[in-house]
């Protein structure tokens, strides 16, 4: 039997949102739960609450309008895609349908900036959405949040999401 097809959620957008965060896919975990970085491990959440008061202690829906307030977009490059398992290693190349991010960036012309949560999501990104988009804002991959890339400590992680995030 293949594996099912797997789709990734809405984006988190406000209408002041400057910069966009995309990851390649959720994994089973978020995806089980419905929300964005939701493995207990992932650093996602403990990063967003040291930069911005959005950490995992906060409700979902609360971390989500803070991110919003501090114009921060989430996404994910995949639209949909075949992967068995969490890890984007195992991502079916072929399978993957990107995310109208050019619509999205068309949509909220403020967003000036693409941050990618980790390798993975920038390589889709330009495999599957930079060759069709009309504008190309900042662009720069981040230290993957996953609790699969434990090679960077916490702090040096959120150092460079610190000055991806709020330096510009």
């Amino acid at each position: 039997m293949p594996d099912p097809v797997l789709r990734s959620f809405a984006p988190v957008v406000g209408p002041g949102a400057r910069v966009l965060v995309l990851g390649s896919m959720p994994g089973v975990a978020s995806l089980d739960a419905g929300r964005y970085y939701a493995h207990p491990r992932n650093l996602f959440w403990p990063i967003m609450g040291a930069l911005f008061d959005a950490g995992p202690e906060l409700p979902y829906a609360q971390r989500l309008a803070r991110l919003q307030r501090a114009g921060i977009a989430l996404w994910d490059v995949a639209g949909e895609c075949v992967r068995p398992g969490s890890l984007d290693a195992r991502i079916e190349a072929g399978s993957v349908v990107a995310n109208d991010i050019a619509g999205l960036l068309a949509a909220h012309p403020g967003i000036d900036r693409i941050r990618f949560n980790g390798s993975a999501a920038q390589t889709l990104f330009r495999r599957h959405v930079l060759p069709v988009l009309p504008r190309v804002p900042d662009l720069a991959r981040l230290p993957s949040t996953s609790p699969a890339h434990a090679v960077l400590r916490f702090d040096d992680k959120l150092a460079a999401w610190r000055a991806g995030l709020c330096n510009q």
